[in-house]
This record gives C-alpha cells, structure tokens and sequence, in this order.
C-alpha cells in the first residue's frame, strides 16, 4: 500500500513540477511577444479599422481581439473608448468575445497541451462564434439598448500633485516586461492552482473511474461538463493544465472542451 502510494506521489510531483516550469516559461514568452506586437498596434489604428462597416471588418475584430486585452474584465474597459470613438458596433461585439476565448497565452497553452489540430479546431470555432454573434447583434440593432454613459468620456482626478508629476522615462521594453511580469503574477496563483488539482488527479485518481463517467461512450458527459464548467470558471492558464490531466486519465476530449 505504501510502494503504491509513493508511485502515486512520485507521479504526481513530476507532474506538477513539469507543467509548472512549462507554462511559467510559455506565458511569459507569450505574453512578452504579444506586448511587442501592441508597442505597433495603436488604440487609434484599432479604433479605425474597427469602425469598417464591411463584412471582412468582423474577422479583423476577431483577430485584433485575440492580440490585444487577455480578459473581459480589461476588454470592456477598452471597448468603451471604442464606443466613445464610434467604431462599428458590430465589430466591437465581435472584439469583445474573441478576446478573451481567442487570446495568445490560451491558443499557446492548446498547442502544447493538446496539439495542433485541437488548437485549431477551438480557434475556428470560438471565432465563428465570435463572428456570428456580432452580426446578429448589429442586424438586429442592439446597439439602441447601450447605456448613454457609456459614451462619456470619463473625467481624469487628481490626488495632491499627482497630476503635475512627470513619471521618470522607461525604455519601452522594460515597460513591456513589466507589464508582462504584472500579468504572470497575478495569473501564477490560478495557474499552480489548475496544476496542482491536475497533478492530483494524474497521480491519484485511477484512469477506470474517470472513463467510467466521462469518456466518449457516455452521451450525458458532454452536456453535463458543459453545465459543471459555468459556475468554476477559472483563468484558462489553470482551467487547461486540469483539462489535460483528465485526457491523459480518459476523460472525452469533447467532454473536455465544453
């Protein structure tokens, strides 16, 4: 029992520590590229190619969404000075959930964890999804129900001298590394988080008792997953390290994706 269950944990260290040092590296060289790519991408140039009123305007704002902010709770804040700039509402939708469903560090962790065709196969369908619904939100004019406030430019503040200081100039990658370690720190705690519940599992949790009840033979895994997965959203850098966890103990990779 005890030889058993030192295998268990042998197994699940050297998972977690693999997967640790893999991500750790991938996000940070991710997210340091993608900020190179924003050091030429202006709020300006995106507001203006956002305000196309062309059908290829939604598939840019697609892929524009999966280069710039990585969450919805910094997208809507970008989204709005995209309103106050009266970029294409349509295409400002499409932005808005392509962002977060298509940005690099997700697309990265997919490759590696699950492969290239999988990756692929999630890219296209969160993009036409993304695609869709902002056309179907502009052809039946839901930009009538945005709130007017939202249009408003928010007024600065100030606190003491604060706004007659200048801030002492910054090379503009180490800026870039800054803000890329800024986000690594505040994604680390989730991400060890997935991987230690997917070492867990790895290394504890028999392959039988998984496939049982969520491999591709059972028709209620898929929509059951879907359902579970709603309430535990976490960010993607914790939710894909569990996800492959359970592939590698014979959970359906469709029961995974949704």
């Amino acid at each position: 029992m005890s030889e058993s269950f030192s295998s268990m944990a042998s197994e699940a260290l050297y998972m977690f520590v693999f997967l640790s040092v893999e991500l750790t590296v991938l996000y940070l060289a991710i997210s340091y590229l993608v900020g190179v790519l924003q050091m030429y991408l202006s709020p300006e140039k995106i507001q203006q190619i956002l305000s196309s009123k062309h059908g290829k305007g939604y598939v840019i704002a697609g892929f524009l969404g999966a280069i710039t902010p990585f969450c919805s709770c910094s997208t809507i804040p970008f989204l709005k000075g995209l309103l106050r700039a009266k970029a294409g509402f349509g295409a400002m939708m499409v932005f808005l959930f392509a962002s977060p469903l298509l940005n690099p560090i997700v697309i990265g962790l997919f490759v590696v964890t699950f492969g290239v065709k999988v990756a692929a196969f999630y890219f296209a369908v969160a993009m036409g999804v993304s695609v869709l619904a902002g056309y179907l939100l502009e052809k039946f004019g839901f930009e009538k129900y945005v709130k007017p406030e939202a249009y408003t430019e928010p007024q600065p503040s100030c606190c003491g001298s604060s706004c007659g200081s200048k801030p002492k100039p910054v090379s503009k990658w180490r800026k870039n590394w800054d803000t890329t370690w800024a986000d690594f720190k505040q994604a680390l705690p989730y991400m060890f988080v997935g991987v230690a519940i997917g070492s867990v599992i790895y290394g504890f949790i028999p392959t039988d008792f998984i496939a049982r009840f969520a491999s591709d033979e059972n028709p209620f895994a898929i929509p059951v997953a879907a359902i579970i997965g709603i309430p535990l959203y976490i960010r993607a850098a914790a939710v894909i390290p569990l996800s492959a966890a359970l592939v590698a103990k014979g959970m359906g990779m469709g029961a995974v994706m949704a």
